[in-house]
């Protein structure tokens, strides 16, 4: 599986969507809520080359983006194929 890694925030729609695909699929991740430790907002922003948007997503390390990039590659196929055999 996947390691999967999501900076967000508890209000943010964006964020509740993307937990909310990443739940449907079954995948497991690690969140990291800047309202709850705004100190990780710099490694975020390091991280997402400079985004300072939420979610910024990441998969196996690699940058995905916000969820409307999440979301594209879903509807594209080419999100399963990232997350794993037991997403």
């Amino acid at each position: 599986m996947a390691k999967i890694e999501i900076y967000s925030t508890g209000s943010c729609p964006y964020c509740v969507r993307a937990r909310r695909l990443l739940d449907g699929k079954g995948a497991s991740y690690d969140e990291y809520r800047l309202d709850i430790d705004p100190s990780l907002r710099p490694t975020m922003e390091a991280r997402a080359n400079g985004r300072t948007t939420v979610p910024q997503i990441f998969i196996d390390g690699r940058h995905i983006g916000g969820y409307d990039d999440m979301a594209a590659l879903d509807r594209a196929g080419e999100l399963d194929p990232l997350l794993g055999p037991d997403a």
